[in-house]
């Protein structure tokens, strides 16, 4: 199972020593809570946006006592927490993406295309835009570019032509008038195959309204660089757009900076990272047949081998 391939690649980092580890989507606490029980010396910080998955992960870990710190903050905050927390270095990052099964089954949240709910979509509830607001105020360029580039929408330019459209009789504020929509807007032959074609358009509108890539952006530098020399990275994504980025960072890191032209390594200049994993790491069959949410996780890990200049 993919908790125990994570704790496998964690261990290295953070066994037999006081480490300090952070997970940086703490969700409900599953994760963390795998992690304090394998590693009795280890200090947790974790992070969420989310206030009830907070609280919730907060119960969930109060038998680790002060060994665990939660806070309420989103992932590119690592180098501010960090500071508040009085904390320099990590031993080891955990960050486990996307939306969580909290927020996919609560049908008040908006995330899910398979229940009628309001347009919400925000993994923090008390800021930030809903997804309605980006349907009724988003101009149709804008809209077709966030179905295009997030959902991966091939129909993105005539999906987002018909909300422009059908928001001017009525602005757009439940899931279920969206997801007709959208099944009317694709072809027939579309429809056959690849699931439902909402699913893409929920997913891009959820990473528009989350800033999920963005933050994704900032948030894994930043947990690379709180990593010393031995520190361990694990990553688990759950679409390619995710899992794009961390590929990238993770090799970018890989890579020496010596000019290619000079004949030895520049002191300070070789790789930052060891990339462990091949490739990506998928769930087995039977991991994905019991959790249909894994059969889409990619998992990657990295150790740091040298601190950049």
């Amino acid at each position: 199972m993919l908790l125990e391939r994570t704790v496998r690649l964690l261990e290295p980092a953070l066994d037999g020593r006081a480490g300090m580890v952070l997970d940086a989507t703490l969700g409900m606490g599953g994760h963390a809570e795998a992690l304090l029980r394998s590693f009795p010396h280890t200090t947790l910080i974790g992070l969420d946006r989310d206030p009830q998955a907070l609280e919730l992960a907060r119960r969930r870990l109060e038998p680790y006592g002060e060994r665990v710190r939660l806070v309420h903050a989103v992932a590119d905050r690592i180098p501010e927490v960090l500071a508040e927390q009085g904390v320099s270095r990590l031993d080891g990052v955990l960050f486990d993406l996307g939306v969580s099964s909290l927020q996919l089954d609560e049908t008040a949240r908006g995330f899910s295309y398979a229940r009628d709910a309001p347009l919400d979509m925000r993994m923090d509830t008390t800021s930030g835009i809903t997804a309605a607001e980006v349907l009724n105020t988003y101009s149709q360029s804008e809209l077709t570019r966030v179905l295009r580039e997030y959902g991966e929408e091939k129909f993105a330019a005539r999906i987002s032509a018909r909300v422009v459209r059908e928001r001017k009789r009525a602005p757009f504020t439940d899931s279920a008038r969206l997801v007709q929509l959208v099944y009317d807007s694709v072809p027939a032959a579309s429809r056959r195959s690849g699931g439902h074609p909402a699913k893409r358009v929920f997913q891009a509108l959820r990473i528009e309204v989350n800033g999920e890539l963005e933050v994704l952006r900032r948030a894994l530098p930043a947990a690379i660089d709180a990593l010393p020399r031995g520190g361990r990275i694990v990553v688990l994504s759950y679409h390619s757009l995710e899992d794009r980025i961390v590929k990238r960072t993770f090799a970018d890191r890989a890579k020496s900076r010596t000019p290619l032209d000079l004949p030895v390594e520049l002191p300070g200049h070789g790789p930052e990272l060891r990339v462990l994993t091949r490739g990506a790491e998928f769930a087995d069959e039977g991991e994905a047949a019991s959790n249909p949410r894994a059969s889409s996780v990619r998992l990657r890990a990295a150790e740091r081998i040298q601190e950049g200049v």
